[in-house]
C-alpha cells in the first residue's frame, strides 16, 4: 500500500485523534483527580488525601448496594453465558436447524429495543405473575438481557472455528460430550470468556432496568450512585467512581490478555 492510501498518512487525523481522546477521557481523568481533593467541595483543589476513599469503604449502604450488584451481575453472568453458548451451539453447529437467521435475530432482539421498553415489560411481567422478591426480579431480568452480549463474542469465535479438529475427534469415535469437553470447549473458550466478562459488566452498569425493579433491601450500585448525584457532587462519589474505573480495567485487561492467548494458541 502507497502511502498516500495509508489512513496515517491523511492530513489532520493526527490532532483530530489526540483531540477524539482527550474529549473521551478528559472527563473520567478530572473525576480521577478530585477523587484525591482533601477539600469536601469536589471542584476546589486544597491537597491530596485518601479520606473519601475510607469513607467511601467504610460506607455501609454503599457496599450494601455493592453486595447486591455483585451478586446479581454473577449469577445473571452464569446463567446468560449458559443459554448464550448453548444457543450458539445449535444455531452455528446444528444440522438441519430451521429458521437460523430468525432465531439468531431473536436471541439478538433486546439488543435493538430501547431498554426503558424492555423494562417496562419486564415490569409488567413480573406484576402480572405477582413476583415481588426484588433480588429475584433483578437476576432474571439481567439474565435476560445479558444473554445478547454473551452470545455475540461466542458465535463470532465458533463461526471462526475449522470444523477439522472437530471431526479428527468424531474419526477417532469420541462421542459428542467427549468431543466438546476436550476440543470445542477449549478452543472457543476466549470467545466464553469474553461474552462473560462482556455480560458482567453490563449487568453491573445497569440502571434503567435496575431502578424500576429493584425493590427494598435490593438497591444496586448504579442505582445508590443515582440517589448520591441527586443530593449533589461529593468527592465519596469520585473515589466510587474511580475504583469502579480501576475494576473495569482490570477485567478488560483480563479479557484482552486470554483473546490473545487464543490468538496466538490458534496460530
Amino acid at each position: 500500500m502507497s502511502t498516500r492510501h495509508d489512513v496515517k498518512h491523511y492530513p489532520g487525523l493526527g490532532p483530530f485523534t489526540a483531540l477524539f481522546f482527550v474529549y473521551l477521557y478528559a472527563p473520567l481523568a478530572v473525576i480521577v483527580v478530585y477523587s484525591f481533593n482533601a477539600n469536601r467541595v469536589a471542584g476546589v483543589w486544597t491537597g491530596f488525601s485518601l479520606q473519601w476513599y475510607g469513607s467511601a469503604l467504610h460506607n455501609a449502604a454503599l457496599m450494601s448496594a455493592l453486595e447486591t450488584s455483585l451478586i446479581v451481575a454473577a449469577i445473571a453472568t452464569v446463567v446468560s453465558t449458559l443459554i448464550a453458548l448453548s444457543a450458539a451451539l445449535a444455531i452455528i453447529r446444528g444440522k438441519n436447524v430451521r429458521f437460523r437467521k430468525l432465531s439468531e435475530t431473536v436471541v439478538n432482539l433486546p439488543l435493538l429495543l430501547p431498554e426503558i421498553v424492555l423494562a417496562v415489560a419486564t415490569l409488567i411481567l413480573f406484576s402480572l405473575i405477582d413476583v415481588q422478591n426484588g433480588m429475584l426480579r433483578l437476576t432474571i431480568a439481567h439474565s435476560a438481557f445479558c444473554t445478547p452480549f454473551a452470545f455475540l463474542p461466542i458465535r463470532a469465535r465458533l463461526q471462526g472455528m475449522s470444523l477439522d479438529l472437530e471431526e479428527a475427534s468424531a474419526d477417532l469415535y469420541a462421542d459428542r460430550w467427549t468431543t466438546f469437553r476436550r476440543v470445542t470447549l477449549p478452543l472457543i473458550f476466549p470467545g466464553v470468556f469474553s461474552g462473560a466478562m462482556l455480560a458482567f459488566l453490563i449487568s453491573m452498569d445497569d440502571f434503567i432496568t435496575s431502578n424500576l425493579l429493584s425493590t427494598g433491601g435490593s438497591t444496586t450500585l448504579p442505582v445508590y450512585i443515582f440517589s448520591l448525584i441527586r443530593a449533589g457532587t461529593s468527592p465519596e462519589l469520585n473515589a466510587i467512581a474511580t475504583l469502579l474505573i480501576l475494576a473495569s480495567l482490570i477485567l478488560a485487561t483480563a479479557a484482552l490478555l486470554v483473546a490473545a492467548r487464543g490468538v496466538r494458541d490458534n496460530a
